[in-house]
């Protein structure tokens, strides 16, 4: 059995296929293919607020394209949510109404829904449950940060502030000091807290590194790379350091947002198992149709 999964995110779009392995407890997927398109849908939202034509276009091209694929792998079941970029575009209704013509039924979420569709992918296999942990996840769009303590979800919030926002100067002094604000004030009375952190940025920074998925990476070793690779304009952080186009000027500012967490929150270290949404979707079918 194969399950997909389409994450339309502020930077990219991804389709996850999986292939469900029923006969193991508890119940295994294995990713057989997985594609990622630039798209950039924030670029307009959180600037214009509605989606260009162009970008428009690009959009139902890539659902049908994903469909497509969803069709050749024989895929059963689906799920497609759409985050920050899609909240803020005024035409969001009419870019789900054309993906439905294609054969891709996209469903907008919040932030908080995002977060717990993140958790689902065995976030909790990560924690110990007499440890206190920061689970933070920054996109494009928005930053979800949640507070466990002792196996307990004790706080969580979404913040309108990404990497793409930022990049577009859409970031609020406000929202900076919101976020702040909240992270002293619910870690302030913990003494050690651990941090884990989710979205491509946080994957490749861990990636560069050297560190795998399960060790854990110090803030002086996030800083030491933050700065290494802000030295670099962004061009030579293509040509010369080897980053994607789309993940050489992101990268920056989502290290700004991890280390004022970090920094913060007092957190001893952070971990980025390398799951995302797209896992948590697939986790999600799978315990649907279990409950089935």
């Amino acid at each position: 059995m194969r399950y997909g999964a389409i994450d339309i995110g502020s930077n990219a779009v991804r389709l996850l296929i999986a292939e469900v392995n029923r006969e193991i407890e508890p119940i295994q997927f294995k990713k057989e293919a997985l594609i990622r398109v630039p798209l950039r849908l924030g670029d307009d939202a959180f600037i214009h607020h509605h989606i260009s034509v162009p970008k428009f276009d690009n959009m139902v091209k890539t659902m049908q394209a994903f469909r497509n694929l969803m069709d050749v792998y024989r895929v059963s079941e689906y799920m497609a949510c759409a985050t920050s970029a899609m909240r803020e575009a005024d035409n969001g209704a009419d870019i789900i109404k054309a993906c439905q013509q294609v054969g891709v039924d996209i469903q907008i979420i919040d932030g908080g829904k995002e977060a717990r569709i993140i958790y689902s992918s065995h976030l909790q296999d990560q924690m110990n449950s007499d440890k206190v942990y920061l689970y933070i996840d920054v996109g494009g769009g928005s930053t979800e940060i949640s507070l466990f303590a002792y196996g307990t979800l004790v706080a969580s919030k979404s913040f309108n502030l990404g990497t793409i926002r930022i990049l577009d100067n859409q970031d609020k002094t406000e929202t900076w000091d919101d976020m702040r604000g909240w992270v002293k004030e619910h870690t302030k009375k913990y003494k050690h807290i651990y941090g884990i952190g989710t979205g491509g940025n946080i994957n490749k920074l861990s990636r560069i590194a050297n560190e795998k998925a399960d060790k854990p990476m110090s803030y002086a070793k996030l800083r030491a790379i933050y700065e290494h690779l802000n030295a670099y304009s962004l061009k030579d952080r293509i040509h010369v350091l080897g980053l994607k186009q789309d993940r050489a000027d992101v990268i920056i500012p989502a290290a700004e947002i991890f280390l004022t967490i970090m920094r913060i929150g007092r957190l001893k270290n952070i971990v980025a198992p390398r799951v995302g949404l797209v896992d948590g979707i697939i986790q999600t079918l799978i315990d649907k149709n279990l409950q089935k």
